[in-house]
């Protein structure tokens, strides 16, 4: 028999669409077949979205991963207790921020010392976050400083395209001054062992140009592409790396969605997370790459104008938990 992996998931903004899209994805006997899970949260929150969503299961309050027993109908959770009863659907608060950091935490002290393989997170916000005192962009980088990771990247899964970026969370003009040859090989480097993992032999990565039409040899921009790209591009293919680029971004979307590559790479935030929400926020996963224990996401945010009334979609998350198990690592038999 093949081991399930286990897979944390860590419940985000306690006053955001975490608990709620959690509860309904629960209700699927599916997520079940491939993953053993359990929720690192609040289970006050659980019951309030269960009873908001009229959902049929159980929470069982357990104080370690090994006390789980990932049974259908049941939702165990690790309950960190760390918001009030008063604590209000689809408000910032500092409450809130302070228990989505800690439950991250938890997972990730989880995974550092091997007893899961993949946490899987509901969205945190970052204004609340902060509020708390934890100053981070986001999830991302909370993960690579709890498990000391220097080499990492963002990557973005949606039916038939994927994109890993070079920057994430800075400014336009910050981030092309940021990016720089060892950052854009790191990038590529992580694309290529990222999908070697997931069983792809030769992975075929294209590379995005930072300017219209990838510059056109010199007539857009001041140089980037030859400065910022080329050169690791060639070093990457010196290394049997099955990469080309920089290409155009506003036709390379269509050509790796036709096919034509694996993965592309992306220079900046919106310059790979436009193309992945226009085929649908449902089916978006977000993807830490380069950590020591893989990582999945939602890729929406904590939609506080929606949380506590039952609209919010599950699908990203259950997209999410999918790909956390087909990453997660190899299967104990």
């Amino acid at each position: 028999m093949t081991a399930k992996p286990i897979i944390a998931i860590t419940m985000g903004d306690p006053s955001g669409v975490g608990p709620e899209v959690i509860v309904k994805s629960f209700k699927d006997k599916a997520i079940y077949e491939n993953s053993s899970l359990f929720v690192i949260g609040d289970r006050k929150m659980l019951e309030r979205a269960i009873d908001v969503t009229k959902v049929q299961l159980d929470v069982r309050s357990i104080s370690k991963p090994e006390e789980a027993k990932f049974e259908y109908g049941t939702i165990d959770v690790i309950d960190l207790d760390l918001v009030s009863d008063a604590l209000t659907w689809g408000e910032v608060s500092s409450e809130a921020g302070n228990a989505a950091f800690r439950y991250l935490e938890k997972a990730i002290s989880y995974a550092n010392d091997k007893r899961i393989q993949g946490i899987c997170t509901a969205p945190l916000n970052k204004e609340a976050l902060h509020k708390a005192g934890h100053i981070y962009p986001g999830h991302t980088e909370i993960l690579a400083e709890l498990t000391n990771t220097k080499d990492f990247a963002m990557m973005l899964s949606a039916p038939g395209l994927r994109v890993i970026h070079v920057t994430t969370h800075i400014g336009l003009i910050d981030a092309v001054n940021k990016i720089n040859v060892d950052r854009q090989y790191t990038v590529i480097k992580l694309a290529h062992e990222t999908l070697q993992k997931a069983g792809i032999t030769d992975p075929r990565i294209a590379v995005c140009g930072i300017n219209p039409h990838a510059g056109e040899n010199g007539l857009f921009g001041n140089g980037e592409e030859e400065e910022k790209i080329i050169p690791a591009v060639e070093k990457a293919q010196e290394e049997g790396i099955n990469v080309v680029g920089p290409l155009p971004a506003d036709t390379l979307f269509f050509r790796a969605k036709r096919g034509d590559f694996d993965i592309v790479v992306a220079q900046y935030h919106d310059q790979g997370h436009g193309p992945i929400k226009v085929l649908g926020l449902e089916s978006g996963v977000n993807i830490t790459v380069g950590l020591p224990t893989i990582r999945t996401s939602v890729d929406h945010g904590t939609a506080f104008d929606i949380a506590g009334k039952n609209i919010a979609d599950e699908k990203s998350l259950k997209e999410a938990i999918r790909m956390a198990y087909e990453l997660a690592p190899t299967k104990v038999v």
